[in-house]
């Protein structure tokens, strides 16, 4: 009897016909003999909506309060689907983030999950029920309740895995797997079969929203395999495990990145420590800084550039204005107009020239690099909005990843493929 970690996104619970979908999903294993943990997002759109409310009533709502309404879009989806296996006729127990024990740190907003207590979990499942938990959110010590960041569902998906040491972790969404770029640009990207841990962390560094960052992190530190998947075929996914084939690709996948802003900080006093000092301050606002890169003028100014994510400008740019005054820095420019265009592939630490050939594909492309940063496995660069799709599509071909086929029916909304399939039964 196999324990499975079912994770299924807003976009898979968007309607009643939906939810009654993925209901019968879950009842099917459940009547295999498997014992079934179902981890749901907000339906739809909810988080964005009460994310206006509460701006709506105060533009800077406290973190707390935020917190815990935010939480309640995930507490209503769990109901709604306890309630649609019941109409199946299979008992099903919906849990909250505090009920199902996941124990969190205390940074609302984008807490990390510290302990899972799964006691309340297993007593359910040992009870023959399907057991619904609110994915997104868990309680600290003294009962508050926060939520874990956007994709936070992932990571409590990946952790509950891990603390009932689930044979497989499933992630259902809108796509159908990992591809080697984002199909919906990209129009012969190749789905993968398997992904290692290390690629796809970096594919997640690099802007691709299959998977949340974190929850690949917690996937690969506790052995959990994930299968992505869609929800709305029976397509075959991907997992992301352990281990690499006998001849890995040189290059896994190209990632674009719209979500970030380049901010330079011009005329910076050279002096040592400053640096520290400087990025001391932005991590003390709890703002996320990506790429950097420092420049020397030859009148010994020192220009600062970096990236953050674009919903953290407003609460960077307070403190761009505490930096010019206290340290001394002359000014600052935030470009949005951006884009991060990442390589990433284990198979790039013994093979030279991928740089170059990225280089100079962008190059023929027309596009300028801004910034570069390397890891082993991983090659980004932040250039300009324009052209970055079709340099995208390029760089693909010129590093042999293009698929036979073209993948059209990425292009459909959810709504549109559901109905394509339907018309097709």
């Amino acid at each position: 009897m196999a324990l499975l970690v079912c994770k299924f996104g807003g976009t898979s619970l968007a309607t009643p016909e939906r939810v009654q979908a993925v209901a019968k999903k879950l009842v099917a294993y459940h009547r295999q003999g498997e014992r079934v943990v179902a981890v749901v997002s907000a339906m739809g759109k909810t988080t964005d909506d009460l994310l206006a409310l509460a701006k709506s009533v105060n533009p800077h709502p406290p973190a707390r309060e935020l917190d815990r309404l935010l939480a309640t879009g995930e507490q209503a989806s769990m109901a709604v689907l306890a309630m649609a296996i019941e109409a199946l006729g299979v008992h099903s127990t919906s849990l909250s983030g505090r009920q199902a024990g996941i124990m969190t740190t205390t940074v609302f907003s984008r807490a990390q999950i510290s302990e899972v207590r799964a006691d309340r979990i297993n007593e359910e499942l040992d009870c023959g029920r399907i057991v619904v938990v609110a994915g997104f959110q868990g309680i600290t010590p003294k009962g508050d309740i926060t939520t874990l960041g956007r994709g936070g569902s992932d990571t409590t998906a990946v952790a509950l895995a891990a603390g009932l040491q689930a044979d497989l972790c499933e992630i259902y969404s809108d796509v159908a797997g990992v591809y080697t770029a984002d199909p919906r640009i990209v129009q012969r990207a190749s789905k993968l079969a398997n992904i290692s841990y290390e690629d796809m962390l970096e594919l997640a560094a690099a802007g691709s929203g299959v998977l949340q960052m974190r929850s690949v992190e917690l996937a690969r530190n506790f052995g959990v395999t994930i299968y992505c998947r869609s929800a709305f075929s029976a397509d075959v996914g991907t997992y992301v495990r352990e281990g690499k084939a006998m001849e890995e690709s040189i290059v896994t996948g190209i990632v674009s990145d719209l979500s970030k802003a380049k901010v330079t900080l011009r005329g910076v006093p050279d002096r040592v420590g400053l640096a520290a000092e400087l990025f001391g301050t932005i991590a003390d606002g709890g703002v996320l800084v990506d790429m950097i890169v420092q420049n020397i003028s030859e009148f010994g100014l020192t220009d600062i550039s970096f990236t953050v994510p674009k919903s953290e400008l407003s609460r960077l740019e307070p403190i761009l204005d505490k930096l010019v005054q206290i340290l001394g820095v002359r000014g600052f420019i935030v470009a949005e107009d951006v884009a991060k265009i990442s390589v990433v592939g284990a198979g790039m630490q013994s093979s030279p020239g991928i740089a170059a050939q990225m280089f100079k594909v962008l190059a023929n492309c027309g596009v300028n690099l801004d910034m570069i940063a390397t890891s082993s496995i991983r090659i980004s660069v932040v250039v300009g909005a324009a052209g970055v799709e079709q340099a995208m599509r390029e760089l693909h071909t010129a590093y042999g990843l293009d698929s036979d086929s073209d993948f059209a029916d990425t292009h459909l909304t959810a709504a549109e493929l559901e109905a394509k399939m339907t018309k097709g039964r």
